[in-house]
């Protein structure tokens, strides 16, 4: 990883030098627009709409409009902000986690000691520790002052970049305002689908389908050209994808459950989406070993389920087979 920033926090009147690094990083796969007549690639340029010609950045400074009077502002004198020459992540509050709402949260960095000593480092993280509790900061990043919290993952403090409050929206739908008749039997049929569904969180268990399936989708094209079926190589249509039937709400939650306890046969159309998924994970396995090793394990379970719910329903047969037989055999004594 490579800092992308370098300050300190200031923790009352305890200075902690930090080195910034970007804590995630996006695992789409990269694609640039072309002419669909010629395949050439396209570009942007940024030409100016008074003289027309293109314009390199160095020469562009940034502008605000409002009633139709333009100011400009140029490089320096945006420089000139204090805020933004500031390299202090300056503690203002600690507060209870619990406190801080998921909607707000914006990118996180991890810190890394920038000192011979790491000491306050580590002695702003034991207090974090033994307080139970979270750093809200202010500090500077990228032309923007910032509000965030200071965190731990780990031995590492993780500074949580978080949104102002004004930029977080009011939620107001009529729809909602309406009164809503829940019966005590869709209550009761949602909370057992719940109960069902319930399991402890482990993101290694799920995958990024769109991105496993573009994969298969780039490793087709290059090997058939222009020939591609996108029917053959995801076996189901690309009309029919996502295609979804209207239900009452009753017979949806009915469904589910049977279908999570085992108890209900599995429509052609539920059952082809699990088979269209399960194809794409196996071709793109090629390209992406670690994370078709992570949907083997799924896939076995499902195959297990289906094994044991099939020996479920023959041995049921042959129990309700046993009492005809006996029958047979007392008449035929007699």
């Amino acid at each position: 990883m490579r800092a992308i920033w370098k300050g300190a926090i200031a923790f009352g009147l305890v200075n902690v030098p930090v080195k910034v690094y970007s804590a995630t990083e996006d695992h789409d796969i990269s694609l640039h627009q072309v002419h669909n007549a010629d395949g050439g690639r396209i570009r942007y340029q940024r030409r100016c709409e008074v003289c027309s010609k293109i314009v390199d950045y160095e020469d562009i400074d940034k502008a605000y409009e409002d009633d139709g009077r333009t100011v400009v502002l140029s490089r320096e004198e945006l420089k000139s902000i204090p805020a933004e020459n500031s390299h202090e992540i300056d503690v203002v509050q600690f507060v209870p986690a619990e406190q801080l709402d998921p909607m707000t949260f914006e990118k996180s960095y991890y810190l890394e000691p920038d000192s011979k000593s790491p000491k306050a480092y580590v002695l702003l993280r034991r207090a974090l520790e033994d307080t139970d509790r979270v750093a809200i900061v202010q500090f500077a990043l990228r032309d923007k002052t910032r509000l965030g919290a200071l965190r731990i993952r780990g031995d590492v403090l993780v500074l949580q970049a978080l949104l102002w409050a004004d930029e977080v929206r009011e939620a107001s739908f009529p729809s909602l305002e309406t009164p809503i008749r829940i019966s005590a039997q869709e209550r009761e049929m949602s909370a057992a689908l719940v109960d069902s569904m319930a399991a402890d969180f482990e993101p290694d268990q799920f995958t990024d389908d769109y991105q496993l399936q573009l994969r298969q989708l780039i490793e087709a094209k290059l090997e058939k050209g222009e020939s591609l079926d996108t029917e053959e190589t995801f076996g189901v249509p690309a009309a029919e994808a996502g295609s979804g039937e209207v239900i009452d709400l009753m017979e949806a939650l009915k469904r589910s459950l049977e279908k999570k306890r085992g108890g209900g046969a599995a429509s052609g159309e539920d059952s082809a989406k699990p088979a269209a998924r399960a194809a794409a994970k196996s071709t793109a396995a090629k390209a992406a070993p670690k994370t078709a090793s992570r949907a083997a394990p799924k896939t076995a379970t499902k195959a297990a389920t289906k094994t044991g719910a099939a020996s479920a329903a023959k041995t049921a047969g042959t129990k309700a087979a046993a009492p005809k037989t006996s029958a047979r055999s007392a008449r035929k004594e007699a």
